[in-house]
C-alpha cells in the first residue's frame, strides 16, 4: 500500500500552483522594472558623451577669442571633448555589463 505521507494531495498541489503563479508575476514584475533604470541609462550615456564635447566647444571658442591665431581651438578641443566623452560612455556601458553578468551568475 502506497504510504498516504508521500503522495501529494490536492492541497499541496494547489499551493504549488499558487507558488509558481507568484513566481510569474514577481518575475513580471521585475522585467519591467529594469525598463526605467534602462532609460535612466541612456540619459546618463548621452550626458555623459553631450557635456564633455560641449564643454570643450565652449573652451575652444574662448581660447580663439582671447588668443587667436593659426590653430582652431574650437574644432580641437570640440573633437577633444567629443572622445573623452565616448571613453566615458565606454567606461559607464561596460561598467554596467559587469554588474549585469555578475548578477546573472549569482541566480540560480
Amino acid at each position: 500500500m502506497p504510504d498516504p505521507d508521500r503522495i501529494p494531495s490536492a492541497d499541496q498541489s494547489f499551493s504549488r500552483n499558487v507558488g509558481a503563479q507568484a513566481n510569474r508575476k514577481l518575475n513580471a514584475r521585475l522585467a519591467r522594472a529594469h525598463l526605467w533604470p534602462g532609460l535612466g541609462m541612456l540619459g546618463l550615456i548621452g550626458w555623459s558623451v553631450c557635456l564633455p564635447t560641449l564643454l570643450g566647444a565652449w573652451l575652444g571658442q574662448w581660447l580663439d577669442k582671447r588668443h587667436p591665431g593659426t590653430h582652431a581651438w574650437t574644432l580641437a578641443l570640440l573633437v577633444a571633448g567629443l572622445c573623452l566623452g565616448c571613453a566615458n560612455a565606454g567606461h559607464w556601458i561596460s561598467k554596467e555589463q559587469s554588474a549585469i553578468r555578475r548578477g546573472h551568475e549569482d541566480e540560480p
